[in-house]
């Protein structure tokens, strides 16, 4: 597959996902290479089969790998819940039932949830699509139905880490369950890429096999969808990527510019 490089323009591994959250939420970066939260190197990008769309961010750099399918929408399924739990949290009534909402959204993958979210705002993901900036993002009457792409996906987590670092959705993503609320395993994807601090996982539960995951580190963020099983997901995944760490030349990012107001 064709391989697409972005510059930027504007127990114990328990123990270092900890330490790696409050680095992410006390405004700190682990950047170097070698460190043992190092982003890990993407140089398999290239064999990367087409059934998956995978996009990766080097934070420290602001550099980006995308296969070429990277900008391609593709159904959402519970990723969107990221861009519904946003919208809630900053732009919601604040009341403690959107703030259960989200976390049952985000750490147990729960559709009621999400339903009940999504009918309460219904213009979230489009309103998120427009203030961050994705182009491939697009919200449908029933949230499951929505789409966005992987490209998109990574640039809400490091617009996320690098101007709301301490949301709850990282916090959430991070501490998510081991079994959603359907008794799905959440522990397949990008989560098990080394110095993954949290991820949101989704799925579909009707039709043709097709799942997504989404994972951010102090130093990365990375997302895929696989028109396949989780089984084929994961392989395409972990074989995008290097043994190394991100190698230290990766070239020095632009200040992130301020996000616009929704409309």
């Amino acid at each position: 597959m064709k391989l697409l490089h972005f510059a930027a323009a504007g127990a114990k591994k328990n123990c270092a996902r900890c330490a790696a959250l409050m680095l992410i939420l006390g405004g700190g970066v682990a950047a170097h290479a070698g460190s043992v939260t190092a982003a890990p190197s993407p140089d398999g990008f290239d064999t990367v089969p087409d059934r998956t769309s995978l996009s990766f961010a080097h934070s420290p750099s602001g550099t980006r790998v995308g296969t070429a399918n990277s900008a391609e929408a593709r159904p959402g399924l519970s990723t969107v819940k990221l861009y519904v739990v946003d919208y809630m949290l900053r732009h919601g009534d604040g009341s403690a039932e959107d703030r259960e909402l989200g976390q049952r959204m985000i750490r147990d993958s729960d559709d009621n949830a999400a339903s009940l979210a999504y009918a309460k705002y219904p213009q979230s993901i489009d309103a998120v699509a427009r203030e961050y900036g994705l182009t491939g993002t697009r919200g449908a009457a029933f949230w499951g139905n929505s789409s966005t792409s992987t490209a998109d996906t990574v640039t809400f987590l490091e617009a996320k880490k690098a101007t709301d670092p301490s949301s709850p959705i990282l916090g959430w993503m991070a501490t998510a369950a081991p079994v959603a609320a359907d008794g799905t395993t959440q522990d397949w994807g990008t989560s098990t890429l080394p110095s993954v601090v949290g991820t949101k996982w989704g799925w579909s539960d009707y039709g043709s096999d097709i799942v997504a995951s989404a994972s951010f580190g102090p130093d990365f963020s990375v997302a895929a969808n696989t028109y396949g099983s989780k089984e084929q997901h994961t392989s395409d995944v972990v074989g995008a990527f290097g043994p190394e760490p991100v190698p230290a030349w990766f070239p020095p990012r632009e200040p992130h510019s301020a996000l616009s107001a929704p409309s």
